[in-house]
């Protein structure tokens, strides 16, 4: 028997199951890459469109696990020394964690985990877990690859038209009765025209890039490994060599890249002083990317018109974390990509890698990120040991 440890996001505060509004998604297949969309042998222990991400969902894992004769304990409880997470951990042989709702498994936590073999990411995402650790104490670390990439890219597309066109004040003037419309548009601008860079044109980032391309902006990019000349025709591309020449050139700067050392607070106060004055900064990758305080005086100062995240460090952030009272945020919490659309995918691949894992054959190569001490299948591609 195995002891499963399940580390989720709290339940709807009014109470779980919550009411859906739709009694149905659509059904994905595939991806628009041609990468397959989860295909588990065993039975959902959900139906898709339901609420899985949060502590009573339990991913629909619960039955599958059982019948096998494994434990699954389920938790919201993750940070500190004495949260329930600590407790259970030594005794785990498998993790399941979401990036929402990070349990972080540090250098010191690994070493406590002794039966530790499989680390599994409910989602995209693994820079939760130390990754050096786990491939040095031999562990697994698998995510649901591409599972809610749409998801992000959707969000990006949200915030991006909120801020420029100025919804959310617009909205709240509404909300309390008002009229201003001088006050609503003195900060909306149309996006037609407009230049738009992202930093990162992986699954999510290009996923932005083709959203965006009919309404008319010029579309930049940066990253690692170049886009084909196809894609680039198609889309109408503009490849820059590196951040620090893209963010001078365009009027939205979007984050989709991994988090590492060396991107760690990639935007300083120096790398905002060389965007644009009134560009926006949207960041759905990692809270890191950032300094929080150097955010925080380039939207005060107004050398950008505002900055868009959904994503925090630590996570859940404290209530009073400046980026939450700051003027002309867009900030979330971390929802960009848990929509119940992408829960019903990264939860079948949750069970998907686990009947590979249980059952003894391989997990799928997109789904790897450390394998055998060393980084393997999409964690070859995306990260970095040090």
């Amino acid at each position: 028997m195995s002891k499963v440890l399940c580390v989720l996001y709290p339940d709807p505060a009014p109470g779980y199951p919550p009411h859906y509004v739709r009694d149905e998604i659509p059904i994905i297949t595939t991806y628009a890459d041609g990468q397959m969309a989860p295909t588990p042998t065993e039975p959902l222990g959900f139906r898709p469109g339901e609420l899985v991400g949060s502590v009573s969902g339990e991913l629909g894992l619960r039955s599958y696990l059982e019948k096998l004769g494994h434990e699954l304990i389920v938790t919201s409880d993750k940070d500190g020394p004495n949260s329930e997470f600590e407790k259970m951990l030594p005794d785990a042989e498998v993790v399941i964690s979401q990036p929402f709702w990070p349990a972080y498994l540090t250098k010191e936590r690994i070493i406590k985990a002794k039966k530790l073999k499989l680390a599994l990411t409910a989602g995209i995402g693994s820079d939760h877990i130390d990754l050096e650790a786990a491939a040095h104490a031999h562990i697994t670390v698998a995510e649901v690859t591409g599972s809610n990439s749409v998801s992000v890219a959707e969000h990006v597309v949200m915030v991006m038209l909120s801020m420029v066109r100025n919804y959310l004040p617009s909205h709240e003037i509404a909300v309390h009765g008002g009229w201003n419309i001088a006050d609503c548009v003195s900060r909306s601008y149309d996006i037609e025209g407009m230049h738009f860079g992202t930093i990162g044109a992986g699954r999510i980032g290009l996923a932005v890039l083709r959203r965006l391309k009919p309404f008319g902006l010029h579309l930049h990019y940066t990253q690692r490994h170049r886009l084909s000349s196809e894609i680039e025709q198609e889309l109408g591309l503009i490849f820059h060599p590196d951040a620090e020449t893209l963010v001078s050139a365009v009027d939205f700067v979007n984050l989709q890249i991994p988090l590492y050392p060396s991107t760690e607070h990639l935007f300083d106060d120096k790398m905002f002083a060389r965007m644009k004055r009134g560009s926006y900064l949207i960041n759905s990758a990692r809270g890191k990317l950032v300094d929080r305080d150097a955010v925080v005086r380039a939207v005060t100062s107004g050398h950008i018109a505002g900055y868009a995240g959904d994503v925090w460090f630590p996570e859940p952030a404290p209530p009073d974390h400046p980026w939450r009272t700051m003027p002309f945020n867009g900030m979330t919490p971390h929802i960009s990509g848990t929509s119940l659309s992408a829960q019903a995918r990264y939860a079948a691949g949750t069970l998907e890698i686990l009947e590979s894992y249980f059952g003894g054959v391989p997990i799928r190569e997109e789904y790897l990120i450390v394998d055998g001490g060393v980084l393997a299948g999409t964690g070859a591609k995306s990260y970095r040991l040090t």
